[in-house]
């Protein structure tokens, strides 16, 4: 018995590939509609949203002497863009909205993420 084995010598006539059936990318692979119950296993999942309306620094001695009706200055003005996060990562931004004197956050800007 012999180890020795060789391949044997393909020229293109031999090769049996019709390009007009072959995607080319995956660009030209077929789009498949993806509905929200395709995401039924993660709507369990918790996540923390948090919409930041500005934010404030000072001393604890200054905090500590903050009472009920004490007005904290932040560093947003009326009607800026506030920030939401979910799960401490910059996603949107929005504006604050009252309905049915509640107040909530409508989004206004999707953040496109780097990562």
């Amino acid at each position: 018995m012999s180890d020795d084995f060789t391949l044997p010598k393909l020229d293109e006539a031999e090769i049996d590939f019709d390009a007009a059936e072959s995607p080319l990318s995956t660009r030209d692979a077929p789009v498949v509609q993806r509905t929200a119950a395709d995401l039924e296993q993660i709507f369990d999942v918790p996540v923390t949203v948090s919409a930041i309306l500005g934010s404030s620094r000072m001393p604890v001695g200054d905090l500590l002497q903050l009472g009920p009706g004490a007005v904290l200055e932040l560093d947003r003005k009326v009607g800026e863009a506030i920030d939401i996060f979910v799960n401490n990562r910059l996603v949107a931004r929005g504006e604050v909205v009252l309905v049915e004197d509640r107040l909530g956050v409508t989004m206004t800007e999707i953040i496109k993420s780097d990562s």
